[in-house]
């Protein structure tokens, strides 16, 4: 019996340990679950809403405090979740959900628990609104809280503050707006390689000014296989000499600065697919993933014609003023001896008295140095009418210039109406002149339809800020006129309305001979049905020695 009982006495004490045991985990246990309840509902980070089964709110944590900008003690117990809820986002999903599940659902409460009620996973966006009416986009997460006999007793709902991920959407969005801009362009070539310089993209603005379609390139090729071949391989040597290593002639040419962080754009010759060729300003980037490592390169290319044509253009412009100088030069120094050697011949004819023969060959030799003295004074004229400010009539100067485009008057139908004053002389260089009226006229010509017509008009003005005088010409037609958005560039270098078919360097020109010459020219159009049309006015000084005239 002793030994029995003293069994017993152990068995005992051991099962109140392992109750005490138990008891302490399950405190344990308790504690940390009340710790992280505390931690979770004194988490600013989300919001914790709990609710009872009807949706009221019966725990609202600092989380959902800061965010939403009530006291927990403002909603307890008086509102549910869906009236801190967009109440059009709340509608919408109740349709949906009904639509869903093919039963009718209340757009309320209901509509934001639905899901969980019936113990699937739901997490959904919607935007909450604050106490002050101001709003922000939640992602929400709903779970059914149930008894030990799986009850609904209540609702938690965790919310998180979605503003900064859809900020960041909107941004992606955007940053793809923009790529897709930059991409479809046609106004530049945008190619793209890989790191070995293969074509990975290759734009509208690329095919439009290649010829080729990306397929035909992309995966195919790199920006060297269209390029000068002798440009790059000259490319090679010069960076090869400038950075002391030796450089292929090939893509690495085109990217060799790029890849090492340099600034760098250059001219370069493109050749299009029918092996025509076109110049072109090539800006290299090297791109380059989070760890800085080379991925590919980015060339935007813009086709560099017009730039090249003006520059053509300025340098035949100073090759023909400095073949004038020449010329006036020679015709200077020719013309005072010329004079002397005439008087000379003139002095030996009527004072020698000379046999018949001898005053054939004079009469020869004389007829040779007038031809010579002829040639010498119409150099200086051609030097002049470049160079030289003179006074020139107005009505000469538009009778030559509707004379110089008789031919294309003609083919169109135009009628030209000529309102100038015989008397009105304006300053200028006479040549620079009448190639900015021709301009104006073959614009005016090119703009309207046939048969219409185009007005030429001069008057003077004294201007009383000096009491100069001033000459007003104006080119005015009648055709389609132009936006306000288009005559603030009109006269931009480059700028054109005619598409592949101008420069767009025209009125730039014209602008700069104007005001080279002391003048303004100005742009004034509508398109305002018949009273639509555009008028170039020029405004120049006029001759001081000539009375101001007023047409």
């Amino acid at each position: 019996m002793g030994i029995l009982g003293s069994g017993t006495r152990h068995n005992d004490t051991k099962l109140q340990v392992e109750e005490i045991i138990k008891r302490r985990q399950a405190e344990e246990a308790l504690l940390k679950a009340s710790a992280l309840q505390r931690a979770i509902f004194n988490s600013a980070n989300f919001s914790s809403i709990a609710t009872d089964a009807h949706g009221v709110i019966q725990i609202f944590n600092v989380g959902a405090e800061r965010m939403l900008g009530y006291t927990a003690a403002e909603v307890m117990n008086k509102i549910t979740p869906a009236d801190i809820s967009d109440p059009q986002e709340v509608i919408a999903r109740a349709a949906a959900l009904s639509l869903e599940f093919g039963t009718p659902i209340t757009p309320g409460f209901e509509a934001l628990v639905f899901k969980a009620s019936r113990e699937i996973e739901d997490i959904y966006e919607l935007t909450y609104i604050r106490k002050d009416g101001s709003r922000f986009p939640a992602v929400v997460s709903v779970t059914a809280l149930r008894e030990a006999q799986n009850a609904i007793i209540g609702y938690l709902l965790i919310g998180t503050d979605n503003t900064a991920r859809k900020q960041a959407e909107e941004a992606l969005l955007q940053a793809g707006a923009l790529q897709r801009a930059i991409f479809n362009s046609a106004n530049f070539s945008s190619i793209a390689t890989d790191a070995k310089g293969v074509i990975q993209i290759f734009n509208v603005g690329a095919e439009r000014m290649l010829g080729y379609t990306a397929a035909e390139v992309m995966n195919k090729i790199t920006p060297a296989d269209i390029s000068d071949p002798q440009e790059v391989i000259a490319r090679a040597a010069a960076l090869s000499l400038e950075f002391g290593t030796p450089i292929t002639p090939g893509f690495e040419a085109l990217v060799f600065k790029a890849s090492r962080g340099i600034e760098d754009i250059y001219e370069l010759t493109y050749c299009r697919k029918d092996d025509s060729r076109f110049p072109a300003v090539v800006s290299v980037t090297a791109l380059r993933d989070a760890q800085n490592t080379i991925i590919g390169y980015l060339l935007i290319g813009t086709d560099n014609t017009a730039r090249k044509q003006a520059e053509e253009a300025l340098l035949r412009s100073e090759m023909l003023a400095s073949a004038g100088r020449m010329a006036a030069s020679i015709a200077h120094e020719v013309n005072n001896p010329l004079e002397a050697v005439m008087n000379t011949l003139y002095l030996v004819r009527t004072t020698a008295d000379l046999p018949e023969q001898a005053r054939e060959y004079l009469d020869i030799a004389d007829g040779e140095l007038m031809r010579v003295a002829h040639i010498a004074r119409q150099t200086l004229g051609f030097y002049r009418e470049f160079t030289e400010a003179t006074s020139n009539s107005v009505s000469a100067l538009i009778a030559s210039v509707v004379d110089l485009l008789q031919a294309k008057i003609k083919s169109t139908g135009v009628t030209i109406v000529q309102r100038c004053d015989s008397e009105l002389q304006v300053m200028g260089v006479a040549g620079e002149l009448r190639q900015v009226l021709a301009n104006l006229l073959a614009n005016s010509l090119d703009a309207i339809g046939q048969d219409a017509r185009i007005v030429l008009r001069a008057s003077a003005s004294v201007d009383p800020n000096d009491g100069r005088q001033r000459i007003r010409i104006t080119v005015a037609d009648c055709g389609h006129g132009m936006v306000a958005a288009t005559t603030k560039h009109i006269f931009e270098p480059f700028f054109t309305t005619k598409g592949s078919v101008g420069t767009g360097l025209g009125l730039w020109v014209c602008k700069q001979l104007i005001e080279k010459n002391g003048g303004s020219i100005q742009v004034r159009s509508n398109m305002d049905g018949e009273r639509g049309g555009t008028t170039f006015s020029v405004v120049l000084p006029g001759d001081a020695a000539m009375h101001a005239v007023t047409v």
